[in-house]
Parts: C-alpha cells; structure tokens; sequence
C-alpha cells in the first residue's frame, strides 16, 4: 500500500526568478534566480523523487508504473496511461514573465507530440500594485495582433488585472497571459511543456542573447476574442470543501482549516494532491501520515479510502481528476 508521498522540490533558475521561494517557504535555493519549483512532475528529464517513508528515494514514474491503478485510478490510466497527467509548481516571479499562451490538445498533438496547457492560478503573495496580463482588452483580429507584434505595440491590447492573496484564475488554451513582478503562486497545469512566447521586453538573457520568441507558432493558437471567463469566484466556507474549478484536466478545492476535517474518499477513483497554500495540516490515512506547510505538497494514492486532515489553521487546494 502506498502512504502519502511527499516529493523533492524540483528547482528551476529564471531569467524573472527571485529568491521569495527560499526566503518564503525554505526551498533549499543558492541562486538569486529561482524562479519555479516543481512539486510533482514527470516531464521527461524532471521526474519528481519521493523524500519521505519507505518509499522514499523511489521516482514517480516508477510508482506509477508498478502501481498504476492503486495510485492513479482506473479512470485515470483509461485516459492517461502511465503517465501523471498533472504539473504542479510553486513560482515566484521578481519580474515580468514572458507574454506567452498555450495551443490546445488537437494543435500540441499535432505539432509537438503533447498534451496541450490549461492551468490555473492561485495567488498566494503579490506585492503593492502587482498585475498579472490575462487575454485581451477588445476583440482584435489575427492581422491586428500579428501588427502590434511587429511593431512592439502588443502591450497596448492586453488585459491587465491587479491581484492580492486568494486572487484565482482559469487560464485555458489559447488566452495570452503572463504573471507580473512582484506575484507567487501555485501552479496547477496539464502535463505539458509546451509554450509560446510572444513578448519578452525585448530582454537579453546572462549570454546577453535575446531569448527565442514563437511568433509563427502562435498565429494559429490564440484566441483573439476578449472574454471575462479567467477570473474563479469560490466560497471560503471554513472546514469545508469549497469548489474551484472542474475541468476536463483537473479539479480543484479550496479548503480552509481551522479545526480537523475528515474526507471520505472510497468512491474518488483519481489521487489527490494537497497544496499547502497558508499554515500547516497534518495528513493521515491507514497507510500513514504526512505533514505539510505552505509552499509543500502531497500526493495521496486513489486507493486511499479515508483522509484525516489535522490543523488548527491551514489553507489547501485539494486537486483531483
């Protein structure tokens, strides 16, 4: 039987990094520039590590493939195979990110051999003022867009949206966006890698090389209509499960915890992944237990029949298939 996994943080250097991710959540960082860490993962070349129990040092892509269904779920491996259909981070941007989007399932199939890229945000520090770009502001046409790119005008059509702390967004296929300076976040996204960037400020990377931008690529995978559909409306009813948002790729919760809360989850045929989010929970179920703070995650087998989660003061996403 498989307890409650807890993983090594995967750790990426970012031309927009900081150092919020250590300072923050005690990742174990030196660089000035880290700007994402992967919670869980098996994109080829980052397969996550467990760090705890008697399965410790065992990969991901290991469990999953000696233990299929009792990790991920009948249902789960009917659509996915052997492969987690999930990436989780943590980001902490000091500066802008590229202005990019992603192509959809048929396009990403199509062109890259891959799962295209919806994801979602959850907003869990943001300095003063800070913004984020999330689609446009008017309808444009692609020859519009394909000008303004040309002529670095492109900033003057997008959406920008001041966010503070629990501020959530939908980012489906498609929809241009970019976090801005001065936001961390947790990062719930298909298992993909797959992006298009379109802008980047013109900014040169430590060889002084302006870095690679997707102008063709992009052409055909925007969606160049404005749409108010990104912005997640969820209740903050303490010491239960609160919905987030329910997509084809993942559902998401939102549970705050003041006291202890027990789930019953025989009939979930998916694992289910907690992101700390704020405080502290202790997670037990027959298999074992786990505890994590803000800034870690833990996975939990479909097997699992029950989950106690402990604290006295928590924020989570509960994420699920």
């Amino acid at each position: 039987m498989i307890h409650p996994l807890k993983f090594r943080p995967i750790l990426k250097e970012r031309l927009w990094g900081g150092t919020k991710l250590k300072e923050v959540f005690g990742k174990p960082i030196e660089s000035d520039i880290t700007g994402e860490s992967w919670e869980l993962s098996t994109v080829k070349g980052d397969i996550s590590v467990v760090a705890n129990g008697s399965l410790e040092g065992k990969s991901l892509q290991e469990l999953i493939d000696s233990n299929a269904e009792e990790l991920l779920g009948k249902s789960v491996v009917e659509r996915f195979g052997k492969e987690f259909p999930i990436l989780i981070k943590f980001i902490d941007a000091k500066q802008d990110l590229s202005i990019q989007l992603h192509p959809n399932d048929a396009l990403a199939k199509e062109r890259h051999n891959s799962f295209g890229k919806t994801e979602m945000w959850y907003i869990m520090d943001a300095d003063p003022n800070a913004e984020l770009i999330v689609g446009f502001n008017k309808d444009v046409t692609k020859e519009e867009y394909a000008e303004s790119v040309a002529n670095d005008t492109l900033l003057d059509l997008l959406n920008y949206e001041q966010v503070k702390e629990g501020d959530t967004f939908f980012i489906n296929t498609g929809k241009i966006h970019a976090i801005g300076a001065g936001v961390m976040l947790a990062e719930i996204q298909q298992t993909s890698d797959v992006t298009y960037r379109v802008f980047d400020f013109n900014r040169k990377d430590k060889e002084g090389n302006l870095r690679e931008l997707h102008t063709e690529l992009a052409l055909d995978a925007v969606d160049y209509e404005k749409k108010d559909d990104f912005k997640v409306e969820y209740g903050h009813n303490k010491n239960e499960v609160n919905t987030m948002v329910d997509c084809p790729y993942f559902k998401t919760n939102f549970i705050e915890l003041t006291d202890n809360l027990d789930l019953d989850t025989a009939q979930r045929d998916s694992f289910t992944i907690f992101m700390c989010v704020g405080g502290e929970t202790k997670i037990s179920t027959a298999e074992g237990e786990v505890s994590i703070k803000s800034g870690e995650t833990a996975l939990l087998p479909a097997s699992t029949q029950k989950i106690s989660l402990q604290s006295t003061g928590a924020k989570l996403l509960e994420v699920t298939i």
